[in-house]
C-alpha cells in the first residue's frame, strides 16, 4: 500500500490526484501546518530528513519531491501509458512542463508570498511600516512583472495546445496544476482565458475531485 505524507494545503494534493488518475490504492498520513508560522510540523523530518510535502513511501521506497513522484507514479503504475505522450516532440513538451512548474514558476509564486507577508504579524510592529513598504516595492518593481511575463507565456502555450503536453491531458498537467492555482490566489487569471479555461478542466476531472475528497480543504495562499 502506497502512503502518501499529506500536509494540508500544500503540493501534495497533487500527488493524491495523480494517484486518483492511475486508480492506485493508497493511504493518507495527514499532517496540519502551524497556524502562525505556516510551516509543517517537526514530525514530518522522521519520513524525510527535509520535513516538507509530499513524501511518497511505497514498500521500502521512500520520495520527495512533486516532479519526482509523479514520474515514478506513471512509470510505475501507468502501464498503458496514458498520462505520458508517446510522440516525440510532445515528450520534450512533458519533460519541460515537468521541471518548468517548479524551476522557473514557482520560485517566483513563492517569493511573492513571502514579501506580501512582511509589514504583517508575527513582524515585529515597530518594523511593519518599513518591512512592508520594501515587500509592496519588490513585488511592484520585479516580481508582478515577472508573473506577468509568465502568465502571458502559458497563455500563449495554451492558446495553440488544448492541454500543456500537447494534444492530451498528462501527469504534466497534474504538475502544473499547483503552481497554476497559485497564480490565482496572487492575483488571478483575469487577463488569460486559456489558463481559465485549463483550469476550469482539470478541476472538473473525476480524479481531481476525488482527490479533494481525500485530501480535505485545500486553499492555496490561505
Amino acid at each position: 500500500m502506497i502512503t502518501v505524507h499529506h500536509l494540508n494545503n500544500s503540493r501534495s494534493q497533487r500527488i493524491l490526484w495523480m494517484l486518483e488518475e492511475l486508480e492506485v490504492p493508497y493511504q493518507i498520513q495527514r499532517y496540519q501546518r502551524d497556524e502562525k508560522t505556516m510551516l509543517a510540523p517537526d514530525s514530518l523530518k522522521k519520513v524525510h530528513p527535509l520535513g516538507k510535502s509530499p513524501v511518497l513511501v511505497d514498500n521500502d521506497l521512500t520520495l520527495a519531491e512533486s516532479g519526482a513522484i509523479i514520474e515514478y507514479l506513471q512509470e510505475t503504475y501507468d502501464a498503458q501509458g496514458n498520462l505520458k505522450p508517446t510522440d516525440h516532440f510532445a515528450r520534450q513538451q512533458f519533460r519541460y512542463w515537468m521541471h518548468y512548474a517548479e524551476g522557473s514558476l514557482m520560485p517566483i509564486l513563492v517569493m511573492k508570498l513571502i514579501f506580501g507577508r512582511l509589514g504583517k504579524p508575527p513582524m515585529p510592529w515597530l518594523i511593519r511600516p518599513i518591512a512592508g513598504a520594501i515587500g509592496k516595492g519588490v513585488q511592484d518593481k520585479y516580481l508582478d512583472k515577472q508573473l506577468a511575463t509568465h502568465g502571458a507565456y502559458l497563455e500563449t502555450h495554451l492558446t495553440d495546445h488544448r492541454w500543456f503536453a500537447g494534444r492530451d491531458f498528462s501527469a504534466a498537467d497534474v504538475q502544473m496544476s499547483f503552481p497554476i492555482e497559485a497564480m490565482v490566489s496572487r492575483g488571478g487569471l483575469e487577463r488569460y482565458p486559456h489558463l481559465r479555461t485549463w483550469l476550469t478542466t482539470i478541476q472538473a476531472r473525476p480524479a481531481y475531485q476525488k482527490a479533494l475528497e481525500q485530501g480535505g480543504v485545500y486553499h492555496i495562499g490561505s
